[in-house]
């Protein structure tokens, strides 16, 4: 998929790609195994960076957060088959959790770095994107019980 920063196009081609696909029924147990691996990771991502371990807690973080988006949208019965169209769907159909698109952009392109291409997290990077991964971690995590509760 082509890298853009417009988040009507990305949302645009993933709908025309085929990359967003609706499900059938709310799969709880699989919300409440996403939520149970994101505590996972969590743990893991904070003792990485307690250890400047900057590019394992990164990803760690990272998969956090993916991992709670991916639970999220199957309230909405939804599935995505790549990072950049669930962080898109995310944006464009849920505007009232006011998410910043450029955040998600900027988090999977360093994820991506590390995974794909050994370009590495530095702690300036790092910290720049610390306080929106745990705002939005947090905030998902309310979302979700609260949806799961209704």
């Amino acid at each position: 998929m082509q890298e853009s920063k417009e988040l009507e196009d990305v949302y645009d081609r993933c709908i025309a790609s085929g990359y967003l696909s609706d499900c059938d029924v709310i799969n709880v147990g699989k919300i409440s195994k996403n939520v149970l691996l994101s505590e996972e990771f969590l743990a893991s991502a904070r003792d990485a960076i307690k250890k400047k371990l900057w590019n394992a807690g990164y990803n760690s973080f990272y998969d956090a957060l993916h991992l709670l988006i991916e639970a999220f949208l199957i309230f909405d019965k939804t599935k995505s088959y790549n990072h950049q169209c669930l962080f898109a769907y995310l944006c464009l159909k849920h505007p009232e959790l006011e998410f910043d698109w450029n955040f998600f952009e900027r988090a999977r392109m360093r994820r991506n770095g590390i995974n794909y291409y050994a370009e590495l997290v530095t702690e300036n990077m790092w910290k720049e994107d610390s306080l929106q991964f745990e705002l939005y971690i947090s905030l998902l995590r309310k979302e979700i019980q609260k949806r799961l509760k209704e």
